[in-house]
């Protein structure tokens, strides 16, 4: 897990989100989404690396993350991506809150 993630994972949690599943596996490949919401197939990637030609930058890298996004969407997940920025700023959990999500605890 990176900082970013755990920061997210926090957010969720002081906002009253139910915790999503971490590193979940959802194929048969060996693909992970960095949080998921199963039961409404909506996952959440913390991208990182963009300021220092990380994994996701590299030309091998987008590929590949192409690859996992398209093979998401094909089996009906929602996949919503943010930088360690933007959840550091708080738009990531901002942009969770106006998903309305099914994701609160009751």
């Amino acid at each position: 897990m990176t900082a970013g993630e755990d920061l997210f994972y926090d957010h969720l949690a002081l906002c009253g989100y139910q915790l999503p599943e971490r590193e979940y596996r959802f194929c048969e490949r060996r693909w992970r989404f960095d949080f998921a919401f199963v039961e409404q197939k909506i996952a959440v990637e913390i991208e990182g690396g963009q300021w220092i030609n990380g994994r996701h930058t590299r030309p091998q890298g987008y590929q590949n993350d192409i690859e996992k996004y398209n093979a998401a969407a094909r089996l009906g997940w929602k996949v919503y991506r943010f930088t360690p920025d933007m959840v550091e700023s708080g738009e990531a959990i901002k942009f969770i809150d106006l998903l309305e999500l099914q994701v609160r605890h009751e």
